[in-house]
């Protein structure tokens, strides 16, 4: 009888959820206690929270590494004598460093454990532990020699999945003594962020965490990438920030190396696309995809400046991990620019109903003294950096602009008029202050100061919520029919 009338969504009790059973991916890297001190580095670990002293230590691991965690979590602590706290979800992505997490427990440094972005936290001193995944060293250099023997005076960097870090120096000495290559660049890690013993860095380029030394007279555009990891975020952000340049890849975990053949010529038009979308968009909504990445409170400020002063309306959102439904509840949001770390910014928007670009998409949309030259910007940080000397010529380039003036879609292929939801030249303060007011008529219509874009959309819209309506009897709610469609409880067989 119970199958026949199926679950009752008003009385469930939630025990399905509970006692459903989900597959982790985690597995054990270490079958010995010295091969996990070895892969997760304990003892460089348990020096630097000894020197560093400080108490409540938080342990970010991916969902693939948390077999190893309960294990090292316990040596740890008996060897620092310290609290230990394993940090159970991320907030955003695996690879950023969760420091909302870890300020839960009033943790005062933070361990990260295997892959990561390298983006520069904003607090929390950090510990990045990659792990030391296997590969064949050997294998690894008959590939690179099979691809590069032809010319070994080419300028060639060598990249990698952070993962790989800890053989590179091994390899680096091998190409340069035993096969002989001449000119190797090779790319260095950070593994300490905000730390008071870090060394200052005095490298030529350096990208949230990864600098390489770069030979006099020579740009980055003469060199060709080797690159050592599987297919990644970490790869394909490589590949459009560094899109004039070859890249070669090797895959440890399937043993094979390639040229990557990629069309980045077609990805950066789609990313051109959603520059234009940006451009004709009205209303845009600010995600942040971050809460522990330094100065990501000043980028979303600049943003937030940068659309006011084009005459358009932002919005701000703080919406965790993104997906299609939590972006479709905001319909009058016309684009969205997601704030996150550079291997989480490329979003893949197709499945959404509206585009998500990035900061630096947004800055080529709505700055006229911007150009699209084919030169890609993945991480803020060096977008702020561009932006911080001439953030007065980019305000004045904005307001020179006609406010009536149409501007030429390349999207619809028509002029499109712009609506003005603010004055270009009105200061950030005063709509700040405005942007919370509403007003309501005889009527009980919405309209807002500053003409909220919310306020218009919920105008159009048929359905606007429960209202109350006088004059009408209200009547007690009444139980209806119960179980499935196809056998109501009330019906006969």
């Amino acid at each position: 009888m119970a199958s026949r009338l199926g679950p009752n969504n008003f009385v469930d009790d939630g025990s399905a959820v509970i006692e459903r059973v989900l597959k982790a991916k985690s597995r054990k890297l270490a079958i010995s206690a010295k091969q996990l001190e070895n892969i997760y580095e304990i003892d460089r670990t348990v020096k630097v929270l000894m020197d560093c002293g400080l108490d409540n230590v938080a342990l970010q691991f991916p969902d693939e590494l948390l077999a190893d965690s309960a294990e090292i979590a316990t040596i740890l602590k008996e060897r620092t004598k310290k609290k230990i706290f394993v940090l159970a979800d991320t907030s955003y992505g695996s690879c950023c460093v969760d420091e909302v997490a870890a300020k839960h427990v009033d943790a005062k440094c933070i361990v990260h454990y295997g892959r990561s972005c390298l983006s520069p936290t904003s607090r929390l001193p950090v510990l990045y532990v990659f792990g030391k995944q296997p590969i064949d060293l050997d294998h690894c250099l008959e590939s690179f020699d099979q691809f590069f023997k032809q010319d070994k005076d080419q300028l060639l960097l060598i990249m990698y999945d952070v993962i790989y870090s800890y053989c590179i120096n091994d390899f680096v000495f091998k190409l340069r003594n035993e096969k002989k290559f001449t000119n190797i660049i090779q790319t260095f890690v950070e593994t300490e962020f905000n730390f008071s013993n870090n060394s200052e860095d005095t490298s030529d380029s350096k990208n949230s965490g990864r600098h390489y030394i770069l030979p006099e007279n020579i740009s980055i555009e003469n060199c060709t990438i080797f690159y050592i990891g599987c297919e990644s975020l970490t790869l394909t952000n490589i590949i459009m920030t560094h899109n004039k340049c070859k890249v070669y890849s090797y895959d440890p975990e399937i043993r094979v190396g390639r040229q990557e053949t990629i069309q980045v010529n077609k990805a950066l038009m789609k990313r051109y696309y959603m520059v234009q979308k940006a451009k004709d968009a009205d209303v845009i909504g600010i995600v942040i995809g971050t809460l522990g990445i330094a100065s990501y409170l000043t980028i979303i400020s600049h943003l937030k400046k940068l659309i006011i002063h084009a005459g358009k309306k932002p919005y701000t959102f703080v919406m965790g991990k993104l997906n299609v439904a939590k972006m479709a509840n905001f319909m009058e949001i016309e684009c969205f620019v997601l704030v996150a770390c550079p291997e989480n910014s490329l979003i893949d928007s197709k499945e959404f109903y509206r585009p998500i670009v990035t900061p630096f998409e947004l800055e080529i949309a709505l700055n006229p003294s911007k150009q699209w030259s084919g030169e890609y910007v993945t991480d803020f940080q060096l977008l702020l950096s561009c932006i911080r000397s001439n953030t007065e010529e980019v305000r004045k380039s904005v307001l020179s602009e006609d406010d009536d003036e149409p501007h030429f879609s390349l999207v619809t292929g028509k002029y499109k008029q712009s609506r003005k939801y603010a004055a270009r030249d009105m200061p950030e303060n005063i709509a700040d202050s405005m942007k919370d007011l509403t007003l309501r008529n005889q009527n009980t219509s919405v309209s807002t100061l500053l003409n909220s874009a919310a306020g218009e959309y919920l105008n159009s819209r048929t359905f606007q919520g429960l209202e109350q309506i006088k004059g009408i009897e209200v009547q007690l709610a009444e139980e209806g029919q119960s179980g499935i469609a196809k056998s109501y409880t009330n019906e006969y067989d």
